[in-house]
């Protein structure tokens, strides 16, 4: 069973997967849109959960193959689950709400970016625009977080193609 809240007729920027393949034409408005949206939605104070520290404690040292602390420097809430395939345009909407909840600080951001590394000019624009929260020490842990979940994912055949952009990444922050 479903809810439905509101008929969007927006389209998604990909259709039929979170990893972005090439650059979306979104103008300022969308991307000012998208950083307002992202700061209100960590500022929600949640008791739900989208990342677990118990997870993170497990997964981060197996699946990045590294020995780094694993605690969560600073928790905040997170969309969960934000990539291409939720968020419309050319204007802006956030679909896809079912895995909000509390995750380290960066997490949305984090995920953006990662979906968007095979395309350098989007990766370079969502780090400019989302910079405020990837640019800090929570920022680089919640990328490492995301890092852990997607080659996770990998073990199990899904974004095969980000492998290599993702085990680059990782090198450049653990450097």
């Amino acid at each position: 069973m479903a809810e439905l809240y509101d008929k969007i007729t927006a389209s998604t920027i990909t259709t039929h997967e979170p990893i972005l393949r090439e650059a979306p034409d979104l103008d300022d408005a969308w991307w000012d849109g998208l950083s307002t949206a992202l700061d209100a939605i960590a500022a929600v104070p949640s008791d739900r959960v989208a990342v677990r520290q118990e997870y993170l404690d497990r997964a981060i040292p197996q699946y990045l193959g590294i020995s780094i602390e694993t605690k969560v420097p600073a928790w905040t809430t997170a969309h969960g689950d934000l990539h291409w395939a939720n968020l419309t345009g050319p204007t802006l909407t956030v679909l896809d709400w079912e895995g909000w909840g509390a995750a380290p600080a960066g997490y949305d951001a984090a995920l953006l970016y990662s979906y968007s590394l095979l395309v350098p000019e989007t990766a370079v624009q969502v780090r400019s625009r989302l910079g405020h929260v990837l640019d800090t020490p929570t920022g680089r842990f919640a990328e490492l977080v995301v890092i852990t979940e997607l080659l996770q994912t990998i073990t199990r055949g899904d974004n095969l193609d980000l492998e290599g952009v993702l085990r680059s990444r990782l090198s450049a922050l653990t450097r």
